[in-house]
Parts: structure tokens; sequence; C-alpha cells
């Protein structure tokens, strides 16, 4: 479950923040003091939020103004407001909102209101397996945290080989798709064993290392460690077709070919 706590005052925020953390363990929290920078990371980044818990006297952008402009952006985002001022509750229920919570907040405030909230059920927790987000901007989580990579590439050799479905790859394949154009073809293949060196240590740290398969100089990952967004969707997942946008990894060019699969197969 995808949260937002947006509170241009940073103790007030960080209190929400803690609040909804005790109140939905395990929740992916995003903190904003902009409106605009949270509706940035729906528009720009994919990250669509389950719930939002806005504060409503903000500076540049309302809470009320930012409400209208996210309901147009994700339509099923919930949207709760959180402020000391009681007088704006009437406007707030006719911006559809779903909950009005009067400061300080308390994490059995958050449960009473997600008690009252339709929300769709959390896919079945993923035990010993990454749980990857290709649906927007790539993210890799383990045990409820982010994976760190050391280095912006190892990461995209991840998402390359998840995008593979579990075939393995050559490096000649990771290649053509990481450094298109390049014709040192030594200097590639130097890049490429340290890339590949650099994301098992990276998954070797968090004991994964076996979610990668390395055989007569070809790798993949071993798809039956990995909960994925796209692979559930593959599979008929209703809840994971529902969660796609349109956006798939847009940060990686050798993505818009599956990218454009997904358009035709979620509007075909």
């Amino acid at each position: 479950m995808r949260i937002f706590a947006i509170d241009d005052e940073l103790e007030v925020l960080e209190t929400l923040h803690e609040a909804i953390g005790d109140a939905v363990p395990g929740a992916e929290i995003l903190d904003f003091r902009r409106g605009q920078a949270a509706l940035d990371a729906v528009t720009e980044q994919g990250a669509c939020p389950d719930i939002v818990f806005s504060d409503i006297r903000m500076p540049d952008m309302d809470g009320l103004q930012f409400a209208a402009v996210l309901k147009k952006a994700a339509p099923d985002a919930k949207i709760v407001f959180v402020t000391a001022y009681s007088e704006y509750a009437l406007e707030a229920w006719k911006r559809h909102v779903q909950g009005y919570l009067v400061k300080p907040v308390t994490a059995e405030d958050i449960r009473d209101t997600l008690d009252h909230l339709e929300l769709p059920a959390p896919a079945p927790a993923a035990q010993g397996k990454l749980r990857v987000r290709c649906f927007g901007h790539f993210e890799v989580f383990f045990n409820g945290e982010p994976v760190i990579f050391t280095r912006k590439q190892s990461k995209e050799l991840l998402a390359f080989l998840i995008d593979r479905e579990g075939a393995a790859c050559t490096s000649e394949q990771i290649a053509a798709a990481l450094w298109e154009g390049e014709t040192d073809a030594q200097a590639t293949q130097t890049r490429i064993r340290r890339l590949i060196s650099d994301l098992r240590a990276t998954l070797a740290a968090i004991g994964m290392e076996d979610a990668l398969i390395r055989e007569r100089r070809q790798i993949a990952v071993r798809r039956s460690m990995i909960d994925c967004d796209y692979y559930r969707m593959l599979e008929g997942d209703m809840a994971a077709v529902n969660a796609y946008r349109g956006e798939y990894m847009p940060e990686y060019s050798w993505a818009e070919l599956t990218a454009g699969r997904l358009f035709f197969r979620r509007d075909g």
C-alpha cells in the first residue's frame, strides 16, 4: 500500500508519518511538503497513491486545490484531509474526499479512518522474495525496505533482466540494451563484468544472491524469487492490471517495446 503524507510544516509531517507507520506497518509512505511535489510524483514518476493524508492550509497550492487536480491524475486515490481548521469540513466533502481528521493525528485516528475506507485487498506478502515495481519508475524492495544500489547501472541491469522474464541474457544482449551504439567491445565486456559483480554483491548483502542465475556466460533472474507487478499482470492478477497506469519503467529506453505490448494488452 502506498500512502502520501503532505504537510508544509516539517515537525507536523514527521508526526503524521510516524502515526501512519504505526497504524499501517509495511506501508510505503512518501512525504511531501508541497502539494505540487506530490502531483509531480504521480504524473512524472507514476507513483500513484492508494491513500493521501494532506493538510489543507499550505502555500502555493492548498489542499482543496490539490485534491481537485489529484482526482484527475489518480482517480482511485482516497483523500483524507488533516487540519487544525474545522471550518473546511463542508468544502472538503464537496471535493469528494474520504475523510477529515483534526490535528494532532494519532495512529488510532489513522486506523479508524482506514477501517471506513473501501481499499483494495493487499497482495499476499511475498516471503523471501524481492518485491519489484515496474509500473512507473523501477524500484526494488526487500522486507519492506528499498534496496540501495551502489551503481545506477547495476539497478538498470536488474531491471533489464526482470524485463526479460527470467530468460537467459548474453553479454551482447545486455550491451545492446544498456549501451546502444557502443563500438568498443572490450570496454563493454569489462563494464558488464563489473556490473554483474556489483549487482551480485548488492543482492548478497540482503541474502538474495540466489535471485540471479549465472551459467555459461549468461545471466538471468530466478523468477520464482521475484514478486513483480509486471509478472502478476501477465498472470492475470486483476489488482496488478488495475495498478497499471500506462507507464512501464519510463527511465529506460529499452523498456519501450514492453511498454507498447502492455498498452495494447490493456486496451486491445
